[in-house]
């Protein structure tokens, strides 16, 4: 079998560790990015758009969120194996799955981490087109994991919308909101 950029085949049969491993690893960045509790701080700071939601609310859509891309991904890998060929599906769909999720992930590091807010929406651009082409193979093959994700793709819109006017309010540089 080729390479390919995915997690292990049990993360996706498995009902439970679909679930757990965004959740899990979702949680463990954004405990990594705020270790000193400098994100709700420098969150606060920030100029902010209408619309903007309060700080606490991330963390339960995020779960939620995550929970659902999880239990798309093991439905979609389920569903695929009745299909004709189905490894090149399942290959195509854990790939893109597995990199929109290291794209996700690397959002808040790059936004928060490193004060980039530019380089955040670059990732975002890429991200939603990750995403957007995820969804097109599973409408193709699983609608239900499809659905899942919507509510996925709508965050990412609005997410998108939060980053790029937050860092054109801030002038793109967060350096000097917080004394570093």
């Amino acid at each position: 079998m080729p390479w390919s950029f995915t997690f292990p085949q049990e993360v996706f049969t498995s009902p439970i560790l679909a679930v757990a491993t965004p959740i899990t690893v979702g949680s463990l960045v954004g405990y990594l990015v705020n270790r000193k509790g400098h994100t709700k701080q420098l969150y606060g700071r920030l100029r902010q758009p209408p619309l903007r939601p309060p700080a606490w609310l991330f963390a339960p859509v995020w779960t939620i969120l995550y929970g659902m891309m999880g239990y798309a991904a093991h439905h979609a890998t389920t569903t695929a194996t009745l299909l004709t060929p189905a490894s090149a599906v399942v290959d195509a769909s854990q790939t893109l799955y597995t990199s929109q999720l290291v794209l996700n992930y690397l959002w808040m590091p790059l936004f928060f981490g490193l004060r980039k807010p530019g380089w955040a929406m670059a990732n975002m651009v890429v991200l939603g087109g990750t995403v957007g082409k995820l969804m097109e193979v599973w409408w193709n093959t699983d609608r239900t994991a499809f659905w899942l994700m919507v509510p996925y793709a709508g965050w990412l819109c609005f997410a998108t919308y939060l980053n790029a006017s937050v860092g054109w309010l801030n002038g793109w540089d967060f350096e000097n909101r917080d004394g570093r």
